[in-house]
């Protein structure tokens, strides 16, 4: 075998462009990223199925009020992003970021479920208009989506 050349011995090492294979080897910028797009489909089609039930009148599901007020989810969302807001100016582990991604995800679902509504300011949700609050959400899934897939992985 030959002995590496001078040449060989000062270039730099060459970074490694391999797929992580497992998660912990995702860097944690990608895994909160990954996992807010996650949070944010899965809060949306389930969001989709309980308001749907809640407007069939299914299984005792129904609407959260507080003195006969009914809120809207939007309100938990903004809530939420609030925290994850005020939690990411302060915190920076990797954990946490892994988190905080998540229920990013999750309150953005929470508010842009809504959007139609925040938009005409009345309850819209089941008429014609409220087909807004679908189609951004749908748009931020592909969008979010293609470019996770078609961006390679932050160097740890």
């Amino acid at each position: 075998m030959d002995a590496p050349t001078e040449q060989d011995q000062d270039s730099p090492p060459k970074p490694d462009r391999r797929r992580p294979r497992r998660w912990r080897e995702v860097s944690p910028t990608r895994r909160g990223l990954v996992l807010a797009w996650w949070g944010f489909t899965l809060t949306f089609a389930f969001l989709r199925l309980l308001t749907w039930l809640i407007h069939i009148d299914a299984a005792g599901v129904g609407n959260v009020s507080a003195g006969g007020v009914h809120i809207h989810h939007y309100v938990w969302g903004i809530l939420i992003l609030m925290i994850v807001g005020a939690l990411g100016l302060v915190e920076r582990s990797p954990r946490w970021r892994t988190w905080m991604g998540l229920t990013y995800g999750i309150g953005a679902a929470l508010v842009i479920d809504e959007t139609a509504n925040l938009i005409d300011l009345s309850d819209v949700y089941w008429q014609r208009t409220g087909g807004i609050s679908i189609a951004v959400a749908l748009l931020v899934i592909g969008l979010t989506g293609s470019i996770l897939a078609l961006t390679r992985r932050d160097e740890p």
